[in-house]
């Protein structure tokens, strides 16, 4: 099965591509989309729109996993990137049938076993479940792999009635 995950921002938006089995799994591309901070929000949320589009019709994923917006530091940008997840959850919905969306605390939690974890913890547990040698890098593409890995363990475990 391939899945794409997703870390909503307007700034930045993380991808994360992965081929899963159930038990292994294996990579298959990840990066960002950016966007200028001196172009407009409508500006920037149709880049959103239309990268994300060619990337889902460049893998074809089975299923897309997106992070659900569930605290925010910043007051500021808080409605721009609700904006912006709002543009990637109606892409992905358009263009895939089978669209989840998972908190921080459980990407931690599938990731780590860990609800509160760090986010170092998290970065190491892609690295090692994905077999990489190093770190992705941006954070927010490694964001969106442990969105990806989340949604194949809880499928998997769904799939299997170990939950």
């Amino acid at each position: 099965m391939r899945i794409l995950g997703i870390d909503p921002g307007y700034g930045i938006v993380g991808y994360g591509v992965i081929e899963s089995d159930g038990y292994n799994l294996k990579v298959v591309d990840y990066g960002v989309i950016t966007t200028p901070k001196e172009d407009t929000l409508p500006v920037r949320l149709n880049i959103i729109a239309d990268c994300l589009t060619e990337i889902i019709d460049t893998y074809k994923p089975d299923q897309i996993a997106i992070e659900e917006l569930f605290y925010f530091k910043n007051q500021k940008t808080i409605i721009p990137v609700a904006e912006a997840r709002g543009v990637i959850v109606h892409i992905c919905g358009k263009l895939c049938e089978n669209v989840f969306e998972y908190t921080p605390l459980q990407v931690k939690q599938a990731l780590t076993g860990i609800g509160r974890a760090e986010k170092y913890q998290i970065q190491y547990m892609v690295k090692t479940l994905l077999g990489l040698e190093k770190v992705p890098k941006p954070d927010d593409a490694a964001d969106a792999l442990a969105i990806a890995i989340c949604h194949s363990q809880i499928n998997t475990a769904l799939n299997t009635n170990k939950i």
